[in-house]
């Protein structure tokens, strides 16, 4: 639809613009309330009044005059007190439909945008709240792509900070560990060190004089300085390796994984720490609390000040930030090394070295930049766009997007679900906030581990025959779907607290429903092809679209036909709001609302037991172009479809 409003608009005001003071900005098409009222509305007669001191309705009759016979309409009628109403050709329009259903018409609008994403401290397994970060990141990147855009996607590597310091004080502290042992420990490395993290927070808050133990590991390992940096390395690889299988399950990936280690490495704080210092976008405090401290103070709130650089030379976490968000846009004039790290889907994934490499390939340079980060970080990403503006980076602070959202919550049937022991208290809580430190919450992987499990025990039901592999594939599908759904079809900065049993139904809001109806569909291409002998995708390709004809169609199915093909056909301005708003609710309701349609529409007009081969084949072809379109608008959300369900 997106690229049929356009080219009506452009024929429209090619009509217009000589006989009124018309412009593209002024020109908008909206849909109609009802079919009985025309496909599109034009309510360009009522400024336009007001600059002719004309009356609408005179306005729209001569407008609907200009209008007759404009290719792709089928008629214009003036309505109500100058309401102009457009019909569209239904059977040009669904010819051209069939013709391009894949090609969107969309065009990118940036050189290149980079989208910052998942972000999982490398300390320990990822918990359920990460993966509506990545869900959120994921779905923006594969419509952005879908505009057409090039998109790069980092994801950053915190291999420095305080929670992987945290880790290494566990082991060299508490566990006594060497770097020989930590290859000796078994299981999931990254389970290890959730429990590990969870002990420290304990044992710190209880022992203040280890402070500053942790504090000199800090030091070393942002220095470089063995054994302790040496610890930090290992401990984050190895739970960085983690981090990506466990998003992989979720057909989530990665461009390149930017360490914060080779940012201080690399000096990338210095440039910008000297520019900033150089621009009087931070001073040296003398006095008070935060005296020694290099601060920046906020246009909006100027009696406060953000500590950017520590009275001890540390670098606050918003200064490293304001230093990788410089290099995103290629503002500090130098890039990292890069080697590869593992490999996706045949494609390497990169990781920043600090050191040389025989690789020649480079990242960053964006000319918009999107960070995917909790509602929680929203102060921070104000500082770090206020550093850019500091510096005179206009554009670039314009162009630096924080896309927020709130936390996820668990009910307390979900953590009883996977056997998390809760107290009297939290038992009787309405949900949990997820909490690492305090060892709260779903690892990422249990939840997928047990919504396999549940989803496996349906396919058994289902499908009995099926080789065990195909049906644990499927099992893995329905359960990524599940996740990926739930993440998506709550307003972002709204709290969520997930359910299993909500997740993973195959009826309602679910992903697992969405992908019943994709199979559905494909079944039906199934049967036609076991009944009559040939593909439905061959036998459509015989077909001229010139001879499709909707005349022959009885009232209600032409009424309940166009409703259908209409709606479908809103994906692509479905997708640039979500682009436009970073409200993704409204793509995951459009796609539910779809399948609802589509159900409804084959429920009322069956295909295989259709007698007559003329509506057999406008359904079919119907179904197909449902097919192709609620395919698409899966993907977008990384929602993949089963052989079976």
């Amino acid at each position: 639809m997106f690229r049929t409003k356009k080219e009506l608009k452009e024929k429209i005001l090619a009509r217009l613009s000589a006989e009124f003071p018309l412009t593209a900005a002024e020109l908008e098409l909206t849909s109609t309330p009802d079919q009985k009222l025309g496909d599109l509305a034009l309510s360009i007669a009522f400024p336009l009044a007001k600059k002719l001191k004309t009356s609408p309705r005179t306005i729209a009759a001569r407008a609907a005059e200009l209008l007759s016979g404009i290719e792709g309409l089928s008629r214009v009628e003036v309505a109500g007190a100058g309401y102009i109403n457009l019909y569209l050709d239904r059977e040009r329009f669904f010819r051209k439909k069939l013709a391009g259903a894949n090609r969107t018409g969309l065009e990118p609008e940036e050189k290149k945008i980079i989208v910052e994403h998942t972000n999982i401290n490398p300390n320990k397994a990822a918990h359920v709240g990460h993966l509506r970060n990545a869900c959120l990141g994921d779905t923006l990147v594969r419509c952005l792509r879908y505009r057409g855009e090039q998109v790069e996607v980092q994801n950053y590597i915190d291999d420095t900070g305080v929670q992987v310091v945290d880790v290494v004080f566990g082991l060299m502290e508490l566990e006594k560990k060497s770097l020989a042992d930590l290859d000796r420990i078994e299981g999931k490395f990254d389970y290890y060190c959730w429990d590990l993290y969870t002990r420290v927070s304990r044992y710190l808050a209880e022992n203040q004089e280890a402070q500053a133990r942790k504090a000199a590991i800090l030091k070393k390992i942002e220095h470089g300085e063995s054994p302790e940096a040496d610890y930090a390395h290992l401990v984050s690889r190895r739970i960085l390796r983690a981090h990506l299988a466990t998003m992989k399950r979720l057909d989530i990936g990665y461009d390149v994984l930017p360490c914060e280690s080779s940012i201080l490495r690399l000096k990338f704080w210095e440039k910008a720490f000297a520019r900033l210092r150089e621009s009087g976008a931070i001073y040296l405090s003398s006095e008070g609390e935060n005296a020694g401290c290099w601060v920046m103070k906020l246009e909006d709130e100027p009696e406060r000040e953000k500590i950017i650089v520590r009275s001890d030379g540390t670098v606050t976490y918003v200064g490293k930030d304001i230093a990788y968000q410089m290099w995103k846009f290629g503002l500090l004039g130098q890039d990292f090394y890069y080697e590869p790290f593992l490999q996706d889907n045949g494609r390497p994934v990169w990781i920043s070295s600090a050191t040389p490499t025989a690789y020649d390939v480079h990242f960053g340079a964006g000319s918009k930049v999107y960070n995917v980060i909790d509602v929680r970080q929203s102060y921070l990403q104000k500082v770090v766009v206020q550093g850019l503006k500091s510096l005179g980076y206009l554009e670039q602070a314009e162009k630096s997007i924080h896309f927020s959202y709130e936390m996820v919550a668990l009910s307390p049937g979900s953590l009883a679900e996977i056997k998390v022991d809760l107290s009297e208290e939290d038992r009787d809580k309405a949900f949990l906030e997820v909490s690492g430190r305090k060892g709260v919450g779903i690892k990422a992987d249990d939840l997928l581990d047990r919504l396999e499990e549940k989803a496996l025990a349906e396919v058994n039901k289902r499908n009995p025959d099926l080789p065990e592999a195909s049906r644990r594939e499927i099992a893995r599908q329905i359960a990524s779907s599940a996740v990926r759904y739930f993440m998506l079809k709550y307003a972002r900065n709204s709290l969520i607290v997930f359910d299993f049993d909500e997740a993973l139904n195959f009826e309602g809001e679910t992903g697992p429903y969405l992908q019943y109806t994709a199979v559905r569909l494909r079944s039906i291409f199934r049967k036609f092809q076991e009944r009559f002998g040939i593909s439905s995708q061959e036998f459509l390709g015989r077909v001229d679209p010139e001879t499709i004809r909707l005349s022959g169609l009885p009232e209600e199915e032409a009424r309940d036909f166009w409703d259908l093909v209409v709606y479908a056909c809103g994906l692509d301005e479905e997708v640039l709001r979500a682009i436009a708003t970073l409200e993704f609710a409204g793509l995951a309701k459009f796609t539910f609302n779809l399948c609802q349609k589509f159900n409804s529409y084959y429920h009322h007009y069956p295909v295989l037991a259709e007698k007559d081969p003329t509506l057999q084949t406008l359904r079919l072809l119907t179904i197909h172009f449902i097919h192709e379109i609620l395919c698409q608008a899966l993907d977008l959300m990384g929602i993949r479809v089963p052989d079976k369900m």
